[in-house]
């Protein structure tokens, strides 16, 4: 990916360079730029890799599916703490993950434990399944368990 990337930057600097204006200009970087997105677009097969932009959507789909997470799990824990009668059931349930490296693991660990009403207490020493402390595990732990493959799904898209 950053050697995409850096290959891009050279074109649009190549293109500003070669084309025939008195000042350098950024409308003309950024149009060449996009002919440089282009032409990686349809070489990237030569690069063994797959097409950098597509790692860059990821990123903010995943990003994206975290503000979503983070605004529906803060709404139940507002919903929950303002009930006149507190009945949660505070638990620790394992979680089996389909993630194998330590920045994935990381990357799910931060992600859930940033979302109120859960942490990531203890990661196994195999980085195959993670122990969670959820705020109400009754209530919330479909809810948990659909928020963790959706975080899986979007990390292994960015990572893999």
């Amino acid at each position: 990916m950053p050697a995409q990337l850096l290959l891009n930057l050279f074109i649009a600097f190549l293109w500003m360079l070669l084309i025939d204006e008195d000042e350098l200009r950024f409308s003309t970087f950024y149009a060449g730029f996009l002919v440089g997105i282009g032409i990686l677009f349809f070489m990237h097969r030569f690069f063994g890799t797959r097409f950098y932009l597509r790692r860059v959507y990821a990123a903010f789909k995943l990003l994206f599916i975290f503000v979503w997470e983070l605004i529906q799990s803060s709404a139940v824990v507002l919903r929950q703490i303002l009930s006149p009668r507190l009945k949660i059931e505070p638990g620790i349930f394992k979680y089996e993950t389909m993630l194998r490296s330590d920045v994935e693991i990381t990357m799910l660990s931060m992600l859930l434990t940033l979302t109120p009403g859960s942490v990531v207490m203890e990661v196994t020493p195999d980085s195959d399944a993670l122990y969670i402390h959820a705020m109400d595990v009754q209530e919330s732990r479909e809810g948990l368990l659909k928020q963790l493959k959706n975080f899986e799904k979007a990390i292994m898209e960015v990572t893999r």
